[in-house]
This record gives structure tokens, C-alpha cells and sequence, in this order.
């Protein structure tokens, strides 16, 4: 299945919370027609079939300061950049990729190197886990505020606790994949869940794992979800990346990690996010 990534021109970073998004510099590039998102190695592009079957839109930036790129849920074909945006200082939308997910391929150099859909300087936001009822709409109002996008992966076991603002996630236009049921680490079949506040030690097949979270969040959003997945702690089996390649489902690690859930002040975390992406000029990151 091909997607479509709607850029934008963006520097990010956060305070929202425990975590947010600042986003200064807007440059935008002109807008342009969709591009397939080619392998490094020039693979040529095909049109995949999925059973998980939503185009999704996202935003991504190229300028001096690294920029960001996403994908959105929406059941409908991605939209092309307009201007409709009333802050003089967003990010905007520039830029539209198709994202081709047939045989389940990799992005984020993290694990990855066949695949690069973005130019120098773009950046794709990315939020794990989740819904929460109160970061998650801090970082919406955030996104909106800046006219941009991001790709969440919530977990199902959240999802069907918060299906009201996983719904608002995906009316916003972002892209909603899916990160498991209960963020179980999948080289295993043991381990914890946190079901209603209490910590409970439970037993689990992988593929069901991953299966149960797709569902969830299909359910919890509404309408048909993207084909994007990301591993808990991006640990990732071989057997369970080809049997998401099966699946014709995208397989997300990242190219840098804010390490959020380390560092509580935002301040610490817009600092290590920016070094990162001055070093490496473009990439995925993980939050």
C-alpha cells in the first residue's frame, strides 16, 4: 500500500508537559507532487495490498534547521499542501511522499539502511504509547498550533481507555499505527501488564500481541488505521519482521531517541533532540 507523508519545513522541539513540541524557523520548500519513497539502493516502487487499508498523511521540513515529516489516519486521499494555516510562524506543509509498504519494509537507521524518505534537514515526529489524557492532547494542541504532523503508535490495551482522544488523533489528520497491546517485549512470552492500575505478570504469544494492538486501536480510532508498526523498546525478532513483511506492514524503529522517559525537564530533552539532529541533519525521532 503507498501512503502519502505530507511535509513541512520544521525545527523541532518540546515542552508540552512532561514533553512538547517548539518548532522555530519555518522555511517551506515548494510544494510538489507526490514522490515515491525509494530504498537508498534504488528499489523500484509497487503498489502494495494490505488488510490494514488507510492512506495516511504526515509532515516533514528541509532548511537550515532539521525538519519534521508524519503521516495521517485519515480514510481519504492525503490532501496537498495548502495555506490555510492562520500562525505566520508555523511549520506549514510543503512536501507530499508516497510510502510504499509492500512486503513490510524498515525506516530508521537505528535497524535499517535500505530505506531514506527524507531530505536533508526533514525530521519525522513520532510519539509512542499513549493515548494519555494528558499529554497526548497537550501534544495535539501543540501540532495544531504549528500547522504540522506526526505519526503516534499507541498501545491497544491504552487505546480502548482513551478511544475519545485517539479518535481526536486521528481527526487531526495524523497517522495512527500501532505499537502492540500492552508494550510487551516480543523476544519474549512472559512479562507485565498494567491492566486498570494494577500490575499483573501475564503470558503471551507475539504475533498476538501485535495482532490484539492493531485491533484495539482500529477499534479505539474509528476508521481504518496506517500499516505502520513499532516494536517496545524496538526489539525486534527476526521471525516477527517477516511476519509483518507478510502482513505488508511498515515496520518503524528510529534514527535517534529523545531518551524522553529519562529526562523530565524539557528543556534537557530539547537539548539532546537538537544535538542530535544537528549531527545527523535529518532523521526519525523516536518520543
Amino acid at each position: 500500500m503507498r501512503l502519502a507523508t505530507i511535509a513541512s519545513a520544521l525545527a523541532i522541539l518540546l515542552c508540552v508537559g512532561v514533553f512538547g513540541v517548539i518548532f522555530w524557523q519555518n522555511r517551506p520548500i515548494p510544494a510538489s507532487g507526490p514522490a515515491q519513497a525509494a530504498p537508498t539502493e534504488g528499489r523500484a516502487p509497487t503498489t502494495a495490498v494490505t488488510d490494514i487499508d488507510s492512506p495516511a498523511t504526515g509532515s516533514a521540513r528541509a532548511a537550515d534547521a532539521p525538519a519534521a515529516v508524519a503521516q495521517a489516519s485519515a480514510p481519504m486521499p492525503a490532501a496537498m499542501p495548502t495555506s490555510s494555516c492562520s500562525n505566520p510562524n508555523a511549520l506549514g506543509v510543503s512536501r507530499v511522499v508516497e510510502i510504499d509498504t509492500t512486503g513490510g519494509p524498515g525506516f530508521g537507521f537505528e535497524h535499517f539502511k535500505a530505506h531514506d524518505f527524507l531530505r536533508e534537514g526533514e525530521v519525522v515526529l513520532t510519539f509512542d504509547d499513549g493515548p494519555w489524557p494528558k499529554n497526548t492532547p497537550a501534544v495535539l494542541a501543540a501540532l495544531a498550533a504549528h500547522c504540522t504532523k506526526a505519526i503516534f503508535f499507541p498501545i491497544g490495551l491504552h487505546a480502548t481507555y482513551e478511544p475519545s482522544i485517539l479518535k481526536q488523533v486521528a481527526a487531526a489528520g495524523h497517522a495512527v499505527g500501532s505499537h502492540t497491546w500492552c508494550h510487551q517485549d516480543l523476544s519474549k512470552t512472559k512479562g507485565h501488564c498494567q491492566i486498570n492500575g494494577k500490575t499483573q505478570t501475564v503470558e503471551y504469544n507475539p504475533i498476538d500481541e501485535i495482532e490484539k494492538g492493531i485491533s484495539a486501536v482500529r477499534w479505539a480510532a474509528g476508521a481504518p488505521t496506517a500499516p505502520y508498526f513499532r516494536f517496545p523498546a524496538l526489539r525486534q525478532p527476526p521471525e516477527l519482521i517477516e511476519y509483518l513483511g507478510k502482513r505488508n506492514i511498515g515496520i518503524f524503529s528510529a534514527d535517534m531517541d529523545s531518551f524522553d522517559f529519562k529526562m523530565r525537564k524539557p528543556e534537557q530533552v530539547r537539548q539532546s533532540v537538537m544535538a542530535k539532529l544537528k549531527k545527523h541533519g535529518k532523521g526519525i525521532v523516536l518520543m
